[in-house]
């Protein structure tokens, strides 16, 4: 079983190592996963061996707090309002810090400055050369006010001492529970220096009493009073700033949970009502006005629009919806009025899954902290050991007390624990927030980790590389044949049969907006097409062999653009009467316009690139020229996949797979790292260890660059808090005051101390600046003749000449306003009416057209689309 808990009292690393060694203890515990960022702890447990209670109270014996997520009055609050889309969690607990050091942070300021002001100020005029205030010369200075002296500052510093007392009940207890953590350094450090001020004090008021002023002078220029007030201080701006910067880290996930609506509008019992959104149940109706969100996933039953996905999907465009579409919680009506059923409410929409597996991922560790792990559990023990040894041998040496204390404190307050605590969780939890931003869900941080070390990428093809489904791609036609008398047969014929690519050619049929027209004695050949009666003649439709059952004729040049078509990966479906070959339509699952571009950059990483499929060899490496893939391997069964990876693993190589569909499972969590693109199958989701919610190949290269930076800036963050320690504190135990005289004041030391946490929190914000390219091709694609067979003039032997074979451009055009099949085929027909066009490719889903052209240029097919009633959003 797997337990998920609130911690409380943490303040650096050796806090989380110290709960995690604790809770790793017990017997039955097999994992323990302590987040000092979240304040969070995950434990994997066996049930039958031992409890919650019994986890919670190996927390308190460590002298923290712990309590079940969910379990409390607040987290049942939580719990309640992320389902609505409201933030609390997290973002309150930060909110609460950073006005509780708010607080400290004034208290402590408001007194500091006359704290530093009574007992430095006569310095300060000394070094201007400044004469002295008289009120400071009458009252705080020379031997005679020494007892003043120190005691204003005793009473300026309890505010300080009283604001910052969490440092002092944190440390001190930690340290009796034998588990000492920053807190304890702080405590013993600054503690030190106001008993020694107060024993200072002391003898100050015996030296007055019995006119020992030698004894006054020597103990007057000893107090550390102001030392202690600065150090607290320091620290507290210090946690202030780290706090503030820590809350910025999980900005996305605010951003998610401010998404969903807190109320809906639902139709119950025929009565439009308005309710919490967290009330909702599946199966509820429920209207989406414009301008506003889905309160749940749900099946739209009426009305159409355009609606925003971009919160979610992080696709800028607005997508065209209408009845019997899905759409997803937290989406934008940007139009008309929707009726929507609901399928997913509460926690288990699409936006609160996104939530949770961000949040997860965030919670999570990275293998790279383990060593930072082991080394903040022997941290602070280690500081205080030569802390105490730095007192002993500046003793030994014959150097003062107070030089030899002042060398300790500073050793102390120096030293900083929490640099490394936080150099790994910030990181994550910037990157999976950056992540989430571009619809790339990362489940771990081991994930996000293993990430950059690939080197091979497997693809699976249909609805990876392709866009799964199949469209028409060209046509030829034959003996007099018109275009669109072809499709008019074809698309007749295809309308009995049950064959997945007469779908596409009904598709474009209706696209075209051809009426089809009856077909009479219908009939399926199994393994060979169909025939059929249309306007008192027969047809046929199918493959050669149906051809040569019939006996219809097929001379050399039909084969030969039968070839051409097949050896571009596409399927010819031919098309015939009783005397010879009409036509020639070719079918095909088209290649996505990102997935060169993917391709691309996956090699310039180094990334060795295969596509897996089950495909012929002949259609597998048309895909492979199109698209650059280094390797293809075809006539690949689904059970056979997750074979490949795991021979592609024994040969030492780091594999990424990347798959869509239900048969690609296995192979996704036997990879290294399993992506799942497009949301993919419900199944391919859980077996993936990455999610991208763009259906696009690029998403895949941006997880991969976003794994390459979230591990160059934990690596930078450790660098740093390793290098600061090893430089800061053996300069703060005095080592080059011998040869160079330069000794380092406590007040610097956490100054130091305050900055370094800071430095790597900032540098993990530096993640947020991050810019990934995770669907959205910006470059126009090329792409050689693929689509070039499509032309309509017959030649002297009754047959369409092939296209040229030289290069064509490619362009995606992204066009507003298109409703149904009606309007994609107006749209074609104005753009292949445009001078020097060759093919157009629509897509009603994605409201787009492909359009393959020799010399068309942007104007004249923006102005087409204009022409024929439509509004072109982008040409790419």
């Amino acid at each position: 079983m797997v337990g998920k808990f609130n911690v409380t009292g943490m303040t650096c690393s050796a806090c989380s190592a110290h709960v995690e060694k604790s809770v790793s203890k017990l017997n039955g515990v097999d994992k323990v996963s302590v987040n000092l960022l979240t304040n969070s702890m995950q434990v994997e447990y066996k049930e039958d061996v031992t409890s919650e209670d019994n986890i919670i109270s190996a927390v308190a014996d460590a002298g923290y707090g712990a309590s079940v997520k969910g379990s409390t009055a607040q987290d049942s609050a939580t719990a309640t309002k992320k389902a609505s889309g409201t933030t609390d969690g997290m973002q309150d607990v930060y909110k609460k810090n950073i006005t509780s050091m708010k607080k400290r942070l004034v208290v402590s300021v408001i007194f500091l400055i006359p704290l530093m002001y009574v007992s430095m100020g006569h310095m300060f005029f000394n070094m201007a050369g400044l004469n002295m205030p008289a009120h400071m010369e009458k009252y705080f200075h020379g031997n005679a006010n020494a007892g003043v002296f120190a005691i204003t500052q005793i009473f300026l510093l309890i505010p300080i001492i009283i604001a910052n007392q969490k440092y002092y009940i944190t440390g001190f207890k930690t340290l009796v529970k034998r588990s000492p953590n920053m807190d304890s350094l702080i405590a013993i450090g600054s503690g030190a220096a106001v008993i020694y001020g107060i024993y200072a004090t002391y003898k100050i008021v015996y030296g007055l009493g019995h006119g020992d002023m030698a004894t006054v002078n020597q103990f007057s220029h000893d107090l550390y009073f102001e030392s202690a007030g600065m150090i607290l201080t320091l620290i507290t701006v210090g946690k202030f700033l780290e706090t503030r910067s820590k809350s910025k880290t999980s900005e996305a996930i605010t951003k998610l949970m401010d998404l969903a609506p807190k109320t809906a509008i639902v139709i119950r019992d025929g009565v439009e009502q308005v309710i919490n959104a967290s009330d909702m149940a599946a199966g509820d109706i429920f209207i989406i006005k414009p301008g506003a969100a889905a309160a749940a996933d749900g099946i739209i039953i009426d009305g159409q629009s355009s609606v925003d996905e971009s919160a979610v999907t992080g696709e800028s465009i607005p997508v065209i919806k209408q009845k019997g579409d899905r759409i997803i919680s937290a989406s934008i009506n940007k139009a008309g009025l929707l009726k929507v059923k609901a399928v997913k409410t509460g926690e288990d929409t699409t936006l609160s899954q996104i939530i949770k597996l961000v949040e997860e991922a965030s919670s999570s560790k990275a293998p790279i902290a383990k060593i930072a792990d082991k080394v903040s559990g022997i941290f602070v023990p280690a500081v205080m050991a030569v802390a105490l040894i730095t007192a002993i041998i500046w003793l030994c040496l014959g150097y003062g007390f107070e030089f030899a204390l002042s060398s300790a404190i500073a050793v102390l307050v120096i030293s900083c624990p929490c640099a490394l605590g936080l150099a790994t969780p910030v990181a994550i939890m910037a990157g999976t927030g950056k992540g989430a931003e571009n619809g790339i869900l990362v489940k771990s941080g081991e994930a996000l980790e293993t990430a950059h070390l690939v080197d091979t990428v497997v693809l699976d093809k249909t609805g990876t590389i392709t866009e799964g489904k199949p469209e028409v791609t060209g046509v030829t036609v034959f003996n007099g044949m018109t275009e669109e008398e072809l499709y008019r047969i074809a698309g007749s014929l295809e309308k009995g049969s049950e064959h997945p690519l007469a779908d596409a050619v009904i598709k474009k049929c209706s696209g075209l907006g051809i009426k089809l027209v009856d077909i009479k004695d219908f009939k399926a050949i199994f393994g060979k097409g169909i025939t059929g009666i249309a306007d008192g003649k027969r047809y046929y439709a199918g493959n050669l062999e149906l051809l040569e059952e019939y006996k219809i004729p097929v001379d050399d040049n039909i084969k030969k653009v039968i070839r051409q078509y097949a050896s571009n990966g596409k399927t010819p479906l031919i098309f015939a009467n009783e005397n010879h070959v009409t036509g020639i339509i070719a079918v095909a699952d088209v290649v996505k316009t990102t997935s060169r571009e993917a391709v691309s950059e996956f090699k310039e990483m180094g990334i060795h690139v295969i596509m897996l499929t089950g495909d012929n060899e002949i259609t597998a490496n048309a895909i492979k020229e199109e698209t650059g893939i280094d390797e293809v391997i075809a006539n690949v069964l689904p059970a056979q996949k997750e074979e490949k990876i795991s021979a592609l693993k024994a040969e030492g190589h780091k594999t990424a797979m990347v798959g869509d569909g239900i048969n690609d499972a296995p192979a996704l969590a036997s990879a290294d790292v399993g992506i799942a693109i497009g949301a993919g199958t419900d199944v391919a989701v859980e077996s993936a260890d990455i999610v991208l919610m763009k259906d696009s190949l690029l998403g895949a290269v941006a997880a991969i660059k976003l794994s390459n930076a979230v591990i160059r800036n934990i690596k930078q963050n450790l660098f740093w808090a390793f290098f600061y320690n090893i430089i800061g504190i053996p300069v703060a135990a005095g080592l080059l005051y011998l040869p160079f005289g330069i000794k380092l004041s406590p007040m610097f030391g956490a100054a130091a101390m305050s900055l370094s946490s800071v430095c790597v929190v900032s540098n993990a914000l530096r993640l947020k600046r991050l810019k990934l390219n995770a669907g959205n091709s910006s470059t126009v694609n090329n792409h050689m003749g693929n689509n070039a067979v499509n032309s309509t003039d017959s030649n002297k032997n009754n047959i369409n000449t092939l296209g040229k074979e030289d290069l064509i451009m490619t362009k995606k055009i992204i066009i507003e306003g298109m409703m149904c099949e009606h309007c994609t085929g107006r749209v074609e027909k104005a753009l292949r009416a445009v001078s020097g066009v060759k093919d157009v490719v629509m897509s009603l889903e994605g409201k787009s057209a492909t359009v393959t052209a020799d010399g068309a240029g942007d104007n004249e097919l923006k102005d087409a689309v204009t022409e024929a009633g439509y509004e072109v959003v982008s040409i790419q």
